[in-house]
C-alpha cells in the first residue's frame, strides 16, 4: 500500500513539473509576443517600377590609334628651337624651326617626342618628331563571332581609359570585316571614339563597350534584389503596405538598375532598401526614395 502510495505521488508531482514548465513557457511566449507586437513596422526606402531603357552590351579592349599620324626624322645639329612636347599645334603653324627650314603643321594635333632613333636609324644624333590629330582616335576590336550579326556600322559605343576615371568616351562603329577570322574566332571591328579635348592618347589601353538591341523594359534597382541560387526575389508592398516576397525573371543591368522581364507590372511598389529588416508578410513604413 505505502509502495502505490509512493508511486502515485511520483506521478503527480511529474505531471505538476510538466503543468508548470508548460504555463510558463506559454506566459514568456505571450510576454514576447506582445512586445514584438508592439513594435512599430520598420521605415524602408521604397520605389516605384518604372519603364526604362536597357541594351544588350558586348566588352572589348584595343589600343588607341591616331586618327592622322605624321614622323619627322630631324638631325640634332639642325635644331633651331627646343622641341615643345606635348605642345598643340593648329594646321599651318610651325612645329620645329631648322637651319635650312621650318616644319610645317599639315594638319592639328599634338607634337611628341620618340626618341633616339639608334635602333630604326642608326644614329645618336637624330631624333624622330610626331605630330598626331586624336580628335578621334580609332581601337581595332576582336569581337567573338557569336555577335558578328549584332556589329553594324553606325551602332553606338563607349569607351573607358583607366588613366581618367570616371568619364566614358561616346563613338560608333567605323567599319567591320566581312569575314569572321578562323585561328581565333573572332571578327575585327574598328570603333571611333571621338576625343575632342585631346585626353585620350595613341597607345592607350581601352576598354570598349558596344551595345545593340535597344529596349523599353521594366526597371527596378539593383539593392532590392534577392539572389537566392539562379532565383531572383523582391518584397511587393501591397496598399495597406503589407510585404509580400515574390519570385522574378530579370535581365540585363545598367547603372545600378535592372531589367525585369517578368513577376511585376509598372507602377508596382517594391522594397528598394533595407531587405534584412522586411519580414516576410510583415508590415512596413514606406519611405519614397
Amino acid at each position: 500500500m505505502k509502495k502505490t502510495n509512493k508511486v502515485t505521488t511520483i506521478i503527480i508531482i511529474f505531471f505538476l513539473i510538466i503543468i508548470i514548465v508548460v504555463a510558463g513557457r506559454t506566459m514568456v511566449g505571450n510576454h514576447f509576443k506582445k512586445k514584438f507586437s508592439k513594435r512599430p513596422p520598420p521605415s524602408l526606402i521604397v520605389s516605384k517600377v518604372i519603364m526604362k531603357e536597357f541594351s544588350d552590351n558586348i566588352e572589348s579592349f584595343g589600343t588607341a590609334i591616331a586618327k592622322k599620324n605624321k614622323t619627322y626624322r630631324i638631325e640634332k645639329n639642325n635644331l633651331k628651337s627646343e622641341i615643345n612636347i606635348k605642345k598643340f599645334v593648329n594646321e599651318g603653324e610651325i612645329i620645329i624651326k631648322l637651319s635650312d627650314s621650318d616644319i610645317i603643321a599639315p594638319f592639328s594635333g599634338i607634337v611628341g617626342l620618340r626618341g633616339i632613333t639608334e635602333d630604326i636609324l642608326g644614329s645618336e644624333k637624330s631624333v624622330i618628331l610626331t605630330l598626331d590629330d586624336t580628335s578621334e582616335v580609332f581601337v581595332d576590336l576582336k569581337i567573338p563571332e557569336n555577335f558578328a550579326t549584332f556589329i553594324k556600322k553606325d551602332l553606338n559605343v563607349k569607351a573607358k581609359f583607366s588613366g581618367i576615371k570616371d568619364k566614358d568616351f561616346s563613338g560608333k562603329v567605323e567599319g567591320v570585316a566581312s569575314r569572321v577570322n578562323a585561328e581565333t574566332r573572332s571578327i575585327l571591328t574598328r570603333v571611333k571614339i571621338d576625343n575632342p579635348n585631346y585626353e585620350l592618347i595613341p597607345g592607350s589601353l581601352l576598354e570598349v563597350t558596344l551595345s545593340f538591341n535597344k529596349r523599353d523594359s521594366l526597371s527596378i534597382p539593383d539593392t532590392s534584389i534577392i539572389l537566392e541560387g539562379n532565383k531572383s526575389y523582391v518584397y511587393k508592398i501591397s496598399e495597406d503596405n503589407i510585404a509580400e516576397r515574390l519570385e522574378i525573371e530579370i535581365g540585363s543591368r545598367n547603372d545600378g538598375d535592372v531589367e525585369v522581364i517578368s513577376g511585376l507590372n509598372s507602377g508596382d511598389v517594391i522594397v528598394a532598401e533595407g531587405l534584412k529588416k522586411v519580414r516576410p508578410n510583415g508590415k512596413i513604413k514606406p519611405i519614397d526614395k
